[in-house]
């Protein structure tokens, strides 16, 4: 916050959080004191920053649990596991300062966000540098759960467009219209990279609580804020791969999971 007064910016865009779903059964605590209590201090810090003129919270279709149909900003609430809540209980908190304080918020909720640069633990990294080990993915529940992969690039795009131009208390979903299931994208990715999916893979039991299928309806950014998503998944792909390849004397010497730091 001293850096924020000092500062006095007009904009704070919000990507922090404790992420990671798996993980979060194990210290829920941890996950609720981040990205709740320590959230809510940190928004009843800035609501008394005048200079303040939009705070964009980066936040997560998690709150809405395993979906059916595309859904569009207005859907109910129905979060599944512990990080999910913690997430939803901020949005909560801040919708509460909107309608209170008139806090100058608005909310994204992105899809799958991918792109070179990515942590290892991801799906997409993790997939393509295991291939080029020649080590074994685990791909929990048979890969059938059903997600939109969007491009750093697209999202970064979407943001500042919701930054500068997005309505205080509002929400924008930044998706993609292609879904596609975890197990058919690691498969694409075997077939982009000359590998057989058999060879590559473990099938694994299904990590608690995961969703099925988050399916989120964009036309509210591409309709009043003019945004289109420009990297199809084929090109986002072979950027990552390219990525990998360059680094993967370096990568390969990073760790592979996540590491907790509580």
């Amino acid at each position: 916050m001293d850096l924020i007064e000092r500062e006095k910016p007009a904009y704070v865009v919000n990507f922090a959080a404790q992420s990671m779903v798996a993980e979060s059964w194990k210290n829920p605590d941890q996950w609720f004191m981040t990205n709740v209590v320590s959230t809510v201090r940190f928004h009843d810090r800035l609501r008394h920053c005048k200079f303040l003129e939009k705070y964009v919270h980066v936040t997560t279709p998690e709150v809405y649990g395993s979906t059916s149909g595309s859904i569009d900003e207005n859907a109910p609430f129905n979060p599944s596991t512990p990080y999910a809540v913690s997430r939803a209980a901020g949005d909560m908190s801040l919708k509460t300062f909107f309608t209170a304080y008139k806090f100058p918020v608005v909310f994204t909720r992105a899809a799958n966000v991918f792109g070179p640069g990515q942590q290892l633990y991801r799906i997409i990294p993790k997939t393509i540098l295991f291939i080029k080990l020649g080590r074994k993915l685990q791909l929990h529940g048979g890969g059938h759960s059903e997600r939109s992969f969007i491009h750093m690039r697209d999202v970064s795009d979407a943001t500042m467009r919701i930054m500068s131009q997005g309505t205080r208390g509002e929400t924008y979903h930044i998706s993609t219209s292609r879904i596609i299931s975890v197990r058919d994208l690691v498969q694409f990715i075997c077939d982009r990279m000359g590998a057989k999916f058999e060879d590559c893979v473990d099938i694994v039991g299904e990590r608690l609580g995961k969703d099925a299928a988050y399916t989120l309806d964009s036309t509210k950014l591409r309709s009043q804020l003019g945004w289109q998503d420009q990297v199809s998944l084929e090109k986002g792909i072979d950027e990552t791969i390219a990525w990998v390849e360059q680094w993967l004397g370096d990568l390969k010497q990073q760790p592979f999971d996540y590491i907790h730091k509580s």
